[in-house]
């Protein structure tokens, strides 16, 4: 009897709460449907590999936004891969007057986002030349066009070594962001510093990566793109060049008692035309590249990669979309591979 008290008081609250706030629920369900072609480059002997897949992508995805009172909204949202559910956002943000405070997870400042590539589960050029630090628990200050962060960092990583890596400091994460006319101009940068040390050896490591992104809208055409360049960058964002390090993707790496620091340059460019309410089309490029300090009496290593696409967006009506897209992920190396695909995003928003 306790228990069934306990239980309706517990709905009887939420049931309160939730008729004192405004909820917005939303939706979007998607499913990928592509053909790849993968071959190793400059091996000729090797097949090429082909196969088909279809399947619910991992940012299928179920939400809410919620509003308290003008000065205290929130939101949250889940995404399910077809296994397991994850939480992609949650958070509440106040408006104290001459700015917002928000504390939890959601996108932090060092993300751009110029391209719509749907390959790979909607990869938007992210990994081969964007910039994408995700979501991530925070503590958010923002001002009109300025904002910056105290974020979560990610696990302390320097390949190669042994004893303790670890994290002393949150990551910094400020980005400003401008809008004149047709014109978007936005700057961002991060910042995070973390400590390995083994025996009587103790390192010192600095990742950053300092971005610019802009967009531009002409009637129908609409250009955008971003730039970046950074040090370990792949310890603050997504970065990709399946390099000869394996999991040396633009992180620092330690020979013997050197840590070998990481310089990574990255762009994407990205031109989209719509002709009319229910068709677009978009063409992209990335490109990225990392160099790796040299050894004593060695030369730097470079590594590199790229990708691109031509797409269209279909739109069957409000809220639900068909959009093909050819493209190529090109590791660029030796023993690396080349992945040419076709196919198609499907969604539905609900």
């Amino acid at each position: 009897m306790k228990k069934l008290i306990v239980l309706v008081a517990a709905m009887v609250m939420i049931a309160g709460y939730a008729n004192a706030a405004e909820w917005n629920f939303y939706g979007s369900a998607r499913v990928s449907t592509f053909w790849t072609s993968i071959e190793t480059i400059a091996t000729p002997t090797t097949a090429d590999v082909d196969n088909f897949a279809q399947g619910l992508q991992g940012n299928s995805r179920v939400g809410a936004n919620v509003k308290v009172s003008d000065e205290l909204s929130g939101r949250f949202e889940a995404g399910n891969s077809g296994t397991t559910w994850n939480t992609r956002l949650i958070y509440g943000e106040w408006n104290f007057g001459g700015g917002t405070f928000l504390v939890g997870q959601t996108y932090t400042p060092l993300n751009l986002f110029y391209s719509n590539q749907v390959f790979g589960g909607d990869t938007d050029l992210l990994a081969y030349g964007g910039v994408y630090s995700g979501r991530a628990p925070q503590l958010r200050l923002k001002f009109g066009g300025f904002q910056i962060a105290a974020v979560a960092p990610a696990a302390a990583n320097l390949l190669g070594a042994g004893g303790l890596t670890e994290n002393k400091l949150p990551t910094i994460e400020a980005a400003y962001s401008l809008k004149m006319g047709a014109v978007a101009v936005k700057l961002a940068g991060g910042y995070n510093s973390y400590e390995n040390s083994l025996g009587v050896a103790n390192y010192d490591i600095d990742a950053y990566a300092v971005a610019l992104g802009a967009s531009a809208s002409f009637g129908m055409i609409k250009f955008g793109g971003n730039i970046y360049s950074g040090q370990n960058s792949g310890q603050l964002i997504w970065t990709d060049v399946n390099g000869a390090f394996g999991a040396a993707d633009g992180l620092p790496v330690i020979t013997g008692t050197q840590v070998r620091d990481n310089d990574v340059l990255g762009y994407v460019i990205v031109a989209t035309a719509k002709l009319n309410d229910m068709f677009s089309v978009e063409f992209g490029y990335a490109g990225i590249q990392t160099e790796l300090d040299a050894v004593p009496g060695g030369v730097p290593v470079t590594d590199d990669a790229s990708s691109y696409y031509a797409q269209a967006v279909i739109t069957l009506a409000p809220g639900v979309y068909v959009i093909p897209e050819v493209g190529v992920v090109d590791y660029d190396e030796i023993g690396q591979t080349k992945t040419t695909y076709f196919g198609a995003k499907w969604q539905i928003n609900f």
